[in-house]
């Protein structure tokens, strides 16, 4: 069915509905990233159903840990904004999926802890902690020899060996967001003693260009998880979102730069 009228909304409705503010919009709008569909003859800013689309692809981003820049970036990119949003709650669903299944393990040891009559099983206790679903993205950026060789490499630890191996790079990433929290310089001897942990961290996974010797190799692989550690929304969030990430970026790549 055609619409034959478009609905507005002012930008205090919308600024109540989205949870955002009436202050955050009017940024938006001066620097290009939402405009208004209409302004009145009064000064006051409309939006219509295009505009809210926009404004819930916005927000969707941020919550990812996008910065405003990176925001305008994807949208720009992204002209199938049907598509876009399919990708995006076909992610939410995957992450909800995901999470369910970390609560339960969780309840799981709680269960455990609180009687003493309960077996504590480790294959429950880490159902959710899934490295598979990283594999088409793994095939495609290094192919199915890389993903198939660090996966042979996880599927041969025992449960104690992987629980301790998630530990280390929990307190790993823990020490960049608390670093770069701090507000240390990344070319500083602490940074670059933790960029040192994290290389070494990175050639202990069989199968990745780290893991494989060769200096040249490993140097364009670690100055290229870098970018991606700002790039990707996903890799971001684990350092405290784009600002973290991108202190981790430019102490990985000065220690790329002075010791690879």
């Amino acid at each position: 069915m055609r619409r034959t009228e478009q609905r507005e909304w002012s930008i205090q409705e919308v600024a109540r509905i989205a949870g955002t503010t009436s202050r955050t919009l009017r940024h938006y709008d001066a620097i290009g990233l939402l405009r208004p569909s209409r302004v009145g003859d009064n000064g006051y800013r409309f939006y219509d159903r295009d505009a809210v689309v926009r404004l819930q692809r916005i927000l969707l981003l941020r919550e990812l840990g996008l910065g405003l820049p990176a925001v305008a970036e994807v949208l720009d990119q992204e002209r199938d904004v049907p598509g876009a949003l399919r990708a995006h709650v076909g992610w939410l669903r995957a992450e909800q999926e995901r999470i369910g299944r970390q609560i339960t393990a969780v309840e799981h040891t709680l269960a455990a802890l609180e009687d003493d009559g309960e077996e504590l099983t480790m294959s429950t206790m880490f159902d959710g902690f899934d490295h598979t679903r990283y594999r088409d993205e793994v095939e495609r950026r290094w192919g199915a020899q890389a993903y198939a060789r660090s996966s042979a490499w996880w599927e041969a630890m025992t449960p104690d060996e992987r629980a301790r191996w998630q530990r280390d790079a929990q307190a790993m990433q823990d020490e960049w967001v608390a670093l770069a929290g701090s507000g240390a310089d990344p070319y500083a001897e602490d940074a670059q003693r933790l960029a040192a942990r994290h290389v070494a961290w990175l050639t202990s996974v069989p199968g990745t260009p780290a893991a494989d010797g060769d200096a040249s190799a490993l140097r364009a692989y670690v100055v290229g998880l870098a970018g991606m550690y700002v790039a990707d929304p996903r890799f971001a969030a684990h350092y405290g979102g784009e600002t973290g990430a991108a202190f981790v970026r430019s102490a990985l790549e000065r220690y790329a730069d002075t010791t690879l």
